[in-house]
């Protein structure tokens, strides 16, 4: 039975365990699963030194004659030098800052080239010594073995010093609302219970419609610790996002072994339209530098004659509208109020068909209809009027009826945070339909939308023209910079010059669709994406001081 085993070993060690493959996959199959047990990633300096010193053994236990095996160790010897004066070249490179000279496909710092480069020198001399004296140094195998074994057992103890995810803790603190292109502050706090210090990276799970700097935090944690760490992060879409997890890169004690540990911390997040331009409106106008945003000021039309009702003071009313007399005949405080400001109806019309998915600044042009429509609902209802809106592309998605009164900016908010840009034709005889049975009484109708051909510029003519004289409706038309840009061109030379001929000519088919409404009683709005905000506002108030409505 002894000599069974015998037998069996010597025949394995002879057509087996000498193959230098072989030897390979043994030294690394053990590290392998143990790795794939810890569900960790050995480091690159750990993978480095094993692929320099595993060959070594394996090479000397082969050359029992190195005149027969010459042509292949100069070969390896070749090999190893190209690798190693690669390796090298990418070093300086990378350190002297070429880019031009630099391999951006391999992920590599110039610390691991550099690591490389040393790497292949070590196996040159290596090779130079058993080509030069042959099997004599045959001992030095079974020395390597060894030192290879000692590595190894040093890995597997390093790899004992990473932490379990029950080691970890983490809160994250931010608001569950954020605005469209607007930076919103996060905070990550990160409890460590371990008993050993140690090395880590964090990273949150942040969308990938989401922009976060920094994007990765580096931290050395004692033990038993508490850390926090901030970063910002700004929405470029709107709708509706959660973060699961935060994720944490440890390192082991000697670091040999990262380990990634994903720690669940789930935070659901809306993104609307920009409402931070809703409190910047409010303290402007507080302190009454609302032309820093481009509104202007505008004369209302027998504000201070046209008497309409006495009430009861508010907060935000002026103090020369007191009416005294009827204040101490009440004992409270009245005020009187004028014609200007008189409850009337702002319907909104948004298209969300195929001409809106062209961008501007970096959003859709839906989404700078949506700001401007909700910085004027906020001006609308501020002042008393009612606001309603109605979001349409191939179909009637949300109908939002009107109603004052501030906390109706959340039925607004809600309606649109979650519509996009879809690649469809807009029915318009289906949106007026809607607006016909709905809304009965007369409003200022806003519809805005985009016009690139004369099928969509006659439908928004027809419908438009035709609530003049119940409703007062304005028609807002985004421009499109590309146009504008190639018409402009001082110069134009070869295609340019084409380019900017056909750009003139949808221009002024542009100017005559704009002409048209007008004289058949639309007003109109032909604004860029960015501008929309701040025209719109300035029109509404000119309707109100005019008393258009």
């Amino acid at each position: 039975m002894i000599s069974f085993f015998t037998d069996l070993f010597t025949g394995l060690w002879t057509n087996v365990l000498t193959q230098p493959t072989t030897q390979l996959v043994a030294m690394l199959l053990p590290l392998a699963i143990l790795a794939r047990w810890w569900r960790t990633t050995p480091s690159i300096w750990l993978a480095l030194t094993f692929a320099a010193l595993m060959p070594v053994p394996v090479i000397a236990i082969l050359l029992a004659d190195a005149t027969s095996l010459l042509i292949p160790i100069l070969v390896m010897i070749a090999l190893a030098a190209g690798i190693g004066i690669f390796s090298f070249i990418q070093f300086v490179a990378y350190a002297a800052g070429w880019d031009r000279f630099q391999l951006k496909a391999v992920p590599f710092g110039k610390r691991i080239w550099l690591g490389l480069s040393a790497m292949a020198l070590l196996s040159i001399c290596i090779l130079v010594v058993f080509a030069t004296v042959g099997n004599s140094l045959t001992w030095i195998a079974w020395v390597l073995v060894g030192l290879n074994l000692v590595i190894a057992l040093v890995a597997a103890i390093d790899l004992a010093s990473l932490p379990n995810a029950k080691d970890f803790q983490v809160e994250r603190e931010t608001s569950r609302i954020a605005s469209l292109l607007k930076k919103q502050k996060v905070v990550l706090t990160i409890t460590y219970k371990g008993p050993l210090a140690l090395h880590m990276f964090v990273r949150d799970d942040v969308p990938q419609q989401f922009q976060a700097v920094p994007e990765q935090f580096s931290l050395n944690a004692d033990p038993r610790s508490r850390t926090t760490v901030h970063y910002e992060m700004e929405p470029t879409e709107r709708g509706s996002f959660t973060l699961d997890q935060v994720f944490l890169q440890v390192d082991s004690r000697l670091r040999f072994w990262k380990k990634i540990v994903k720690l669940p911390c789930h935070v659901a997040i809306n993104v609307y339209p920009d409402m931070k331009q809703l409190a910047e409106y409010a303290l402007l106008a507080r302190t009454n530098r609302l032309s820093l945003v481009g509104v202007r000021r505008t004369r209302k039309v027998g504000q201070d004659h046209d008497f309409e009702r006495l009430r009861d003071y508010t907060r935000d009313d002026n103090y020369k509208h007191i009416d005294w007399r009827s204040t101490a005949r009440r004992r409270r405080l009245t005020v009187r109020e004028f014609q200007t400001s008189q409850s009337q109806r702002i319907i909104f019309m948004v298209d969300c068909g195929r001409m809106m998915t062209n961008q501007a600044d970096g959003i859709s042009l839906l989404d700078h209809a949506f700001n401007a429509m909700l910085m004027l609902s906020y001006v609308a209802l501020r002042q008393g009027d009612s606001v309603g809106a109605i979001l349409f592309s191939d179909r009637v998605h949300k109908y939002v009826p009107p109603k004052s009164g501030a906390n109706h900016m959340n039925h607004l908010l809600h309606a649109s945070y979650d519509q996009f840009p879809n690649l469809v034709e807009s029915r318009y005889d289906e949106a007026f339909m809607h607006l016909r049975t709905n809304c009965r009484k007369r409003s200022l109708v806003v519809l805005i939308s985009n016009v690139i051909d004369e099928v969509n510029s006659h439908q928004i003519e027809q419908y438009l023209s035709t609530l003049v004289g119940r409703h007062l409706p304005l028609g807002v038309l985004l421009r499109d910079h590309r146009l504008f840009d190639a018409a402009e061109n001082e110069k134009p030379y070869g295609p340019e010059l084409f380019r900017a001929a056909a750009a003139a000519e949808i221009l002024t088919w542009r100017h005559h669709v704009l002409t048209d409404l007008s004289h058949k009683g639309v007003l109109a709005l032909d604004v860029f994406p960015e501008d929309l905000t701040a025209n719109l506002v300035n029109q509404y108030l000119e309707i109100k001081a005019r008393h258009l409505l």
